[in-house]
């Protein structure tokens, strides 16, 4: 997988995303909820759904959480009116910044964004400036201590994934959107504990960061991150190791 994104593993290693559980389970909810509208109730007949239940597993959402946010996508309970919104723009270095947001204001979320950048060093861009730097993929994620690297690589690519990456205490296995669901069973049929999976989106090469713009990228995603209708922050940004660890320390 050429030039993929350390920040994944920097915010998993740290921390930084969702570390409130009750951030993470309404993030969670929102995702549910679309995806519902998008696909209707039925997770056999709605891959997004399927995906996105499995995510909320993953992360020890409750099952009642998990109903409930079905019942009120599908007008059970009273909810609000979401979308999801995509926005695009740029970080310190030129790094590109791809923002997936689910919101029942756009406006208010667009000023939010849009102001969180500008103080970090980057601005809001056009539709269409950096998604092309991306291209959508699933990923798998394994605890590295817990399995033998190149035989997860072997039974990975027999069952259809693209690339495996080991990225320190992680083993990633990148696959085709549409061929997550299969993949992540095959690897669980072999008795290999899965962490989690999800889609994503994968740069298709870096910006390499000096220290200085490093540290502010870090700290203008991080603020990203914490935006309740911000779901998902992608960057092409590459982060120096040492940097990487003193914004950890």
């Amino acid at each position: 997988m050429s030039g993929h994104s350390k920040w994944a593993q920097i915010k998993r290693q740290k921390g930084v995303a969702d570390t409130r559980r009750g951030q993470l389970f309404t993030k969670l909810a929102r995702e549910i909820g679309v995806a519902v509208r998008q696909g209707g109730a039925d997770p056999q007949a709605n891959f997004k759904l399927r995906l996105v239940i499995q995510k909320a597993r993953d992360n020890n959402m409750p099952l009642e959480n998990i109903d409930r946010a079905i019942k009120r996508a599908t007008g059970e309970t009273d909810g609000v009116a979401l979308s999801e919104v995509t926005y695009e723009g740029y970080g310190p270095g030129g790094s590109a910044i791809l923002l997936k947001v689910i919101t029942d204001n756009k406006n208010r979320t667009l000023n939010e964004v849009r102001n969180i950048l500008s103080r970090g060093g980057g601005n809001l861009g056009e539709a269409g400036s950096v998604t092309w730097v991306f291209d959508a993929k699933g990923v798998i994620n394994i605890d590295a201590s817990k399995v033998d690297a190149e035989e997860v690589a072997l039974f990975a690519i027999d069952a259809g994934a693209d690339d495996v990456k080991v990225e320190g205490p992680t083993v990633e296995v990148y696959t085709k959107p549409h061929e997550l669901e299969a993949v992540r069973k095959s690897l669980e049929l072999n008795r290999i504990p899965v962490s989690s999976s999800e889609l994503t989106m994968v740069p298709k090469a870096t910006v390499k960061l000096d220290e200085k713009s490093a540290l502010q990228a870090l700290k203008l995603l991080e603020k990203l991150e914490e935006l309740d209708e911000v779901q998902h922050v992608y960057t092409n940004a590459d982060f120096p190791d040492d940097v990487v660890k003193k914004y950890q320390g």
